[in-house]
């Protein structure tokens, strides 16, 4: 019986990494009939007409019949138009970071979609969470603890070794479970929710595993990527629809005369596990 080899990839997700293909990264694909028919992206700012490329204005006069309403002001280039959207764009994202470390993320990402060109995001704080949440899941589903329940029972212990035809155990354990998302209640205030949310591609791996007599130590690394893009399916829910900032976004990244590309969001998060046979995991 053979020991396992590591570093061994002991899950990888059916998504796989650097997916440019996804639905959601596409980019410069739709014209403005498409836009305004298939997915009703008519009044699309409260700043900037990008169909007329012309600045809405608004009459403040309390005393004006037109109070309230928008109008239509100077024109603007495509340039100067694309600049005011992306403002809004950060303005309307506080609503979606009220509090916490992560705040500063949403703006930081949609700068990135405006000058990137389309880069890869790299970010500590995007690294922090993923660690903090992989940590704090407690639930029965953790991946994380189905990896260390299968160790201790897995483990040859007389032998000190992990089999490497059992590591099909631990593939299976993770399947079962549930992988590292951002799709808490608090995700919705605390800007994971709207810079991640849900995630594309997984892949776990084992790095190391040292087993001494009854105990073992072992370092796991998680590889998770997402797109920061919109598809067709995330514009057409009703709830993103009828919200501004959902179809600005859609606008600069899909309407042919802008075309903004999106990327992928980067994380990755190593953490040192141990336990103990016929103990209580630690």
């Amino acid at each position: 019986m053979s020991t396992l080899q590591l570093p061994c990839t002991l899950f990888r997700s059916q998504n796989r990494m650097d997916d440019y293909g996804a639905s959601d990264m596409r980019c410069g694909d739709l014209t403005e009939p498409q836009l305004k028919t298939q997915f009703h992206l008519v009044d699309v700012s409260a700043r900037a007409n990008p169909w007329t490329l012309t600045k809405v204005t608004a009459f403040n006069q309390p005393q004006s019949m037109f109070y309230g309403s928008r109008g239509e002001g100077e024109k603007i280039t495509r340039q100067r138009c694309a600049a005011i959207l992306f403002d809004e764009l950060r303005h309307l994202s506080r609503g979606f970071a009220w509090y916490g470390p992560y705040r500063p993320l949403i703006s930081e990402m949609i700068t990135h979609f405006q000058y990137g060109d389309g880069q890869p995001f790299y970010h500590s704080l995007l690294n922090s969470a993923l660690k903090r949440q992989i940590v704090e899941d407690k639930t029965d589903d953790s991946s994380l603890l189905a990896i260390k329940k299968i160790l201790i029972e897995k483990i040859n212990w007389e032998k000190s070794f992990y089999p490497a035809n059992l590591k099909s155990s631990i593939t299976d354990a993770i399947l079962g479970g549930k992988l590292p998302k951002f799709t808490r209640l608090q995700d919705n205030f605390n800007g994971m929710g709207i810079t991640v949310h849900d995630i594309w591609s997984v892949m776990i791996t084992l790095k190391s595993l040292e087993i001494d007599k009854n105990r073992y130590r072992a370092t796991v690394h998680y590889k998770v990527q997402d797109h920061f893009g919109l598809d067709n399916t995330d514009i057409l829910n009703p709830l993103f629809n009828q919200l501004h900032f959902f179809r600005i976004w859609f606008i600069l990244q899909r309407y042919h005369k802008f075309g903004f590309k999106p990327f992928l969001t980067n994380m990755t998060a190593t953490l040192q596990i141990s336990g103990a046979r016929n103990e209580k995991d630690k």
